[in-house]
């Protein structure tokens, strides 16, 4: 945009909404405070969206994320994430009327203000800044499962969204992470999943890929997807490897790490034709998902 990136609020600095001004006007039951300056600290949540790297070191450690779209906040709101503040387009305030903001502030800009604060045009119009919840962990994630995926080294956010997505979807009922997969919460994840995050439970496997042990230990078959030449076709798994299976994949490009697939039980395969040698990530989980709950009755969620 051709301004100078500004600074976020000093880490462990409390977020502190200043009250109504003179310019507040009532959206029916919701006050609204216009915003006309960019670099108001108001909205410092929201600054820099576009940073994927000052986005990582802020969001996480202070405990928030962003979401984009009045249906995906509205879903992050169902799910009980409790809410920060709100930043709308001034002409689509009423779009939250409906809603209750509790001690939320609403704040209000116009399109050129949005995009001065937020580094890109808000097409969707309508932002939220949203309280993190606890993680829960790996092993009670896994205690509540049937089939979960396994994600190594995903670092594109908007494959890991479209992964969620799949996943709520096509019946798996968990997502464990490596150490060093992008955050699930990142602003982009959170869009291009439809806010379907909020819907799939997610944990860390914080040692990798031994991680992979505790998996097993919980009864779980883990499946390593591979084009390999070697690997099983998915279609041609028994029964037992499809009853809890935990599916691992790897990011774009690179595949699955040679040591994951070692510590893996069985390497699989969806069958290529025409000379195409892999797909998408997000595609090949698409499709591994609904291989392994075909058999599910009509409506079972996993």
């Amino acid at each position: 945009m051709g301004r100078h990136r500004p600074a976020l609020p000093r880490r462990g600095a409390p977020y502190r909404p200043a009250g109504a001004r003179r310019g507040t006007r009532q959206n029916r039951a919701v006050p609204v405070h216009q915003i006309t300056d960019p670099d108001d600290a108001r909205i410092a949540d929201y600054r820099a969206l576009t940073d994927v790297e000052l986005r990582t070191r802020w969001e996480p450690p202070h405990g928030l994320f962003i979401a984009e779209g009045e249906l995906v906040l509205r879903r992050a709101l169902r799910a009980g994430y409790p809410a920060r503040s709100y930043l709308v387009d001034a002409k689509r305030v009423d779009q939250l009327a409906d809603l209750d903001t509790g001690d939320a502030p609403v704040y209000a800009a116009t399109p050129d203000v949005l995009a001065q604060a937020t580094g890109f045009h808000v097409h969707r119009g309508v932002l939220a800044s949203f309280h993190r919840k606890p993680l829960p962990t790996a092993a009670e994630v896994l205690a509540a499962a049937r089939r979960v995926v396994i994600l190594e080294d995903i670092n594109n956010h908007t494959n890991l969204g479209a992964v969620f997505r799949g996943a709520a979807a096509l019946g798996i009922d968990a997502v464990l992470l490596s150490p060093s997969c992008a955050d699930p919460l990142y602003r982009r994840s959170v869009r291009v999943s439809m806010g379907e995050v909020f819907a799939v439970p997610y944990a860390k496997l914080e040692r990798w890929p031994t991680g992979l042990d505790q998996v097993r230990a919980a009864g779980f078959t883990v499946l390593a997807m591979t084009p390999a030449a070697d690997a099983v076709p998915m279609q041609r798994l028994t029964s037992a490897q499809r009853a809890r299976a935990a599916l691992l994949l790897g990011a774009e490009g690179p595949g699955l790490t040679a040591a994951a697939q070692t510590a893996s039980d069985v390497r699989v395969v969806i069958p290529m034709r025409r000379g195409v040698d892999s797909l998408n990530v997000a595609a090949a989980a698409a499709v591994a998902f609904w291989e392994l709950g075909r058999d599910d009755p009509p409506g079972d969620a996993g």
